[in-house]
């Protein structure tokens, strides 16, 4: 039992970033339209959709992080990366549907949408140029 207590310790160790990440992006995410600053500028340069960008971007990036760091084979990191971009990009269009029927005064956007593709492409690219090409064949 304290082997099994110590081998989750070790692999949850590897994903409390990303952990924390997830939790912060989904408390933004299902925040109130009322309680969010408005400001005409930032509404003007379409800021919301560079934080979709940035969260979206980060979300992939820290798991693939948490991943890397469990295993050495490339392929299987390559599937991960793939499969964890597909994953938080259904999570940012759940979210969508979830600001759309459930949140007070938040609305569903298909803008938001891109902006979480483009930051998971990013995340996704990032990712495996950093994690990928330094590792022995």
């Amino acid at each position: 039992m304290l082997y099994l207590q110590k081998n989750v310790r070790s692999v949850l160790k590897g994903f409390v970033p990303a952990i924390l990440w997830f939790i912060l992006s989904t408390i933004l995410l299902t925040l109130p339209g009322s309680d969010l600053p408005k400001a005409g500028w930032l509404e003007a340069i379409h800021f919301d959709k560079f934080v979709h960008i940035g969260m979206f971007a980060g979300m992939v990036w820290l798991w693939c992080l948490g991943i890397q760091r469990r295993t050495r084979d490339i392929a299987r990191l390559r599937r991960a990366f793939g499969w964890l971009a597909l994953i938080w990009l259904g999570y940012g269009v759940g979210m969508e549907f979830v600001q759309r029927y459930f949140i007070p005064n938040r609305s569903f956007d298909l803008s938001d949408m891109a902006a979480d593709a483009v930051g998971c492409l990013a995340g996704w690219w990032y990712s495996r140029r950093a994690y990928l090409k330094r590792r022995p064949a």
